[in-house]
């Protein structure tokens, strides 16, 4: 496996344009990230992963300075998982300018839940992943299902854009007991991650509720937040969208179309999951 830390030298080592499937990281990996990278490389083409902690998706008062850096780790971990080269570009070498150009994604999609609570969010991710999806030229990118409105507003940008990437999604890996695997989960403290499977088991207690047609969906949904309040938590949202658009259920909208989603901080720690049903 080959690192490399500048746009040149990527180019330089990839050769022809659209000939590699590619899985954009912020680093810190974990199970999760490995297995989209297995997943990449069943298309028998090269692998690129980029480690990059992408500052335009931050706002001021969130994560930025203290997310881990751990190139090496990650290094290692992406050799063994099957990853034929790194790109993992300072800030510098990615935004050699303040990028005053920025892809500002639909608002019906990008404003609502993960925008509605970091405004500007999206903008941020469109710009970095565009940017790389310049860079790298893949035929082919994967991103993980856990973070599932932002696989939806990729995919709306390839498309409007009449990109030639396939935008391919990567299921939620979690840990025995039912925790979505995130970076962000090395910050919980022992007692913390115990308690932080209370998210998806939430979920899964309003989907069953939706499928036991208990309504109305709007109560149960006030119960739910109500429920992981009493736990401790602080909830931005526990809601049931339409995974075609995350627009809220119609009457006529069956169960296997539907997709739980959550949001909320345990201590300093905010995590995010979903459940499809």
């Amino acid at each position: 496996m080959k690192t490399v830390h500048t746009i040149a030298d990527l180019r330089s080592a990839l050769g022809t344009p659209g000939a590699c499937a590619f899985v954009p990281t912020m680093g810190n990996l974990h199970e999760g990230h490995l297995a989209l990278v297995r997943q990449a490389k069943r298309h028998g083409l090269p692998v690129v992963a980029s480690i990059f902690v992408n500052r335009l998706q931050f706002a001021p008062h969130e994560d930025f300075d203290r997310y881990p850096r751990t190139l090496a780790r990650d290094s290692e971990l992406l050799q063994g998982a099957g990853c034929d080269l790194v790109f993992a570009p300072d800030e510098h070498e990615l935004y050699p300018q303040p990028q005053s150009f920025k892809v500002v994604p639909d608002a019906a999609l990008a404003d609502i839940l993960e925008g509605h609570f970091r405004p500007g969010f999206f903008t941020g991710v469109c710009t970095v992943v565009m940017k790389l999806f310049a860079c790298v030229q893949p035929r082919v990118a994967v991103f993980g299902k856990k973070d599932y409105q932002q696989l939806m507003v990729i995919r709306q940008m390839a498309q409007q854009f009449a990109l030639p990437i396939s935008i391919e999604a990567g299921e939620t890996s979690r840990a025995e007991d039912g925790l979505a695997l995130s970076s962000r989960n090395g910050y919980l403290s022992a007692a913390e991650r115990g308690e932080a499977v209370a998210l998806s088991r939430s979920l899964r207690a309003l989907a069953d509720g939706v499928n036991a047609g208990q309504r109305p969906l709007a109560q149960l949904e006030v119960n739910a937040m109500a429920a992981l309040a009493a736990r401790g938590w602080q909830p931005d949202y526990l809601t049931v969208r339409r995974r075609a658009d995350l627009l809220a259920p119609a009457a006529g909208d069956a169960p296997g179309s539907l997709v739980a989603l959550g949001a909320a901080r345990l201590g300093q720690t905010r995590l995010i999951d979903n459940l499809e049903f």
